[in-house]
């Protein structure tokens, strides 16, 4: 099946999880409307705390809802918005598309990928032992992390469940993305 949008969703504040909502408006520039990290600068609050100036590389979070299929046989369901993403996708293999590649979100939106999200302490808070399972080591002994890639919007639009996604990859060399 081709890729497509699973689910979306959004909170205002900063929680752990996000809402499940029929569809979310993206802002060129800002991000998801309405959501905690709805801006132009850095909205993660220990990011913000060292450096408020810093640019929001971190404006939409994306997961593969395959990754989530996974969890859910060590943990119990794991919903849409459970580990704070605002989009779900599945049939992307989002972990292995470089730093800078666009994904077309429904009729309009695109957002590009800026990073990995590193996961963080309120996975386990959540559900105990789940941020061990959101890292691996890959056959090099390098740390791989599962927990889905963050971007940033380059063009408006609305993204719902059911949507198609389309990949535009960067011209030049390969750049595997990093922690954002």
């Amino acid at each position: 099946m081709p890729p497509h949008v699973v689910a979306v969703s959004s909170r205002r504040g900063h929680h752990f999880s996000k809402t499940p909502a029929l569809s979310i408006r993206l802002v060129a520039g800002l991000g998801v409307e309405g959501d905690g990290h709805f801006g132009a600068k850095v909205k993660h609050r220990s990011r913000a705390m060292k450096n408020p100036n810093l640019p929001n590389l971190r404006q939409v979070h994306l997961l593969q809802a395959e990754f989530l299929d996974t969890l859910a046989d060590s943990f119990g369901p794991v919903g849409p918005g459970d580990l704070g993403e605002n989009v779900l996708v599945r049939d992307l293999d989002l972990l292995a598309l470089p730093a800078g590649a666009r994904l077309r979100l429904g009729a309009s939106a695109v957002v590009e990928l800026t990073g990995l999200r590193n996961p963080c302490v309120q996975i386990d808070r959540f559900r105990p032992g789940m941020m061990a399972a959101c890292l691996d080591r890959d056959a090099d002994g390098r740390l791989v992390r599962k927990s889905g890639v963050m971007g940033i919007v380059i063009q408006s639009g609305d993204v719902a469940g059911g949507d198609g996604v389309s990949i535009e990859l960067p011209t030049g060399p390969f750049r595997p993305m990093e922690p954002v």
